[in-house]
């Protein structure tokens, strides 16, 4: 394997438009398409094989911690190439041999419309501060979907906006606002060191790529409370989840008066996941909790097992539960039953109401 065969090994899956590519032991080269994997060969990889590929990662994305891999078992990083695309790497060891998962990301940034993100997503870019949190598990988006945000104020704000991501994934280009973009590793240490920075670069617009532990949410809301508009991510589904998973990262005796700045500072939490389509892609199904008076004080008095409830009566401004995301995915005929019962947050409740819908 050489640089040559493997970028025409990146070439392939960039034009398969998959959305990772597996180097591992034991079998041929993998992408995964749609959401199956799909082998490109028929080659089973040895490990000099996989060995030789990972060190060729390394140089193409002139990342010097290839020596740091094989001490720690894993890393991270994110490299072009000219005229293919961009790819987010993680390498990793397993059963004693060096195997790498690329992310395969498109030089274009997303489009919204195409991409069937609700425009009331994208219509966040004008909020001058506060916090806006973008959930689910990986791989369903939220660096999509948070990049699109960015995107929409790049080109309609006067702004300076700072991203910390572990790695950059998507470029920005400078528009009307001017983007910083800071990658983990490669311009700073970590995200609560590049945070503390990030406030005295004179920003209006924080990109957070994961709000992880405790001093980094805490430092992430008093800066929402400083008049900044931080957006970042967290693994959870459902804005209620994502509020208790907050606040069990703080200490009970700090718990109430985290409660009463996040009452205050957040803004809107969108929960995605894709789901497979009948016609074999992907479509993403949001949850949109937007946060209003009765949201606010059912987060000040620990009542968030309310929330639900309030998305689901307030869907005239805009809000939507993740089940009637699916309810509707399926009404217009781009999911079957199984799916929208697979992927609800309430199995039972929804093969309820799929029996009453109209045959």
């Amino acid at each position: 394997m050489n640089r040559e065969m493997m970028e025409n090994l990146l070439k392939q899956a960039v034009n398969a438009e998959a959305s990772d590519l597996f180097i591992v032991v034991g079998c041929p080269c993998a992408m995964k398409v749609n959401g199956t994997i799909q082998y490109m060969d028929d080659k089973m990889l040895k490990p000099a094989d996989t060995a030789q590929m990972v060190q060729l990662l390394y140089e193409m994305g002139e990342n010097p911690y290839y020596e740091r891999f094989l001490e720690n078992g894993d890393n991270d990083f994110s490299f072009s190439v000219a005229g293919i695309g961009r790819f987010r790497v993680n390498t990793y060891l397993q059963r004693n041999s060096q195997a790498a998962a690329l992310r395969v990301v498109s030089f274009d940034l997303p489009d919204p419309q195409k991409l069937h993100i609700p425009e009331i997503i994208t219509d966040m870019y004008a909020i001058k501060k506060g916090l806006i949190l973008v959930t689910g598990s990986a791989g369903s988006g939220k660096s999509t979907t948070l990049s699109c945000i960015i995107e929409r104020i790049n080109k309609e704000r006067s702004t300076h906006i700072v991203t910390i991501e572990d790695p950059i994934e998507f470029l920005h280009r400078h528009k009307k606002s001017i983007v910083s973009q800071r990658e983990i590793d490669h311009d700073t240490t970590d995200y609560i060191s590049a945070l503390r920075s990030a406030l005295r670069q004179a920003p209006e617009v924080i990109l957070l790529g994961e709000m992880r532990d405790l001093e980094t949410i805490e430092t992430a809301v008093t800066a929402a409370e400083t008049g900044h508009l931080i957006l970042s991510t967290v693994h959870t589904i459902g804005a209620a989840n994502t509020i208790d998973r907050i606040l069990d990262v703080f200490p009970p005796n700090q718990q109430q008066q985290i409660r009463i700045q996040l009452s205050m500072v957040l803004h809107a939490v969108i929960s995605q996941q894709l789901v497979p389509c009948v016609d074999g892609t992907l479509i993403p199904a949001f949850e949109i909790m937007i946060a209003n008076q009765a949201i606010r004080s059912q987060i000040r008095e620990a009542k968030t097992h309310q929330i639900d409830n309030t998305i689901y009566s307030n869907r005239a401004s805009g809000m939507i539960t993740m089940d009637e995301s699916l309810i509707l995915l399926l009404q217009e005929g781009k999911i079957s039953k199984a799916t929208a019962i697979t992927y609800s947050t309430n199995p039972d409740a929804m093969q309820r109401r799929i029996a009453l819908l109209p045959q």
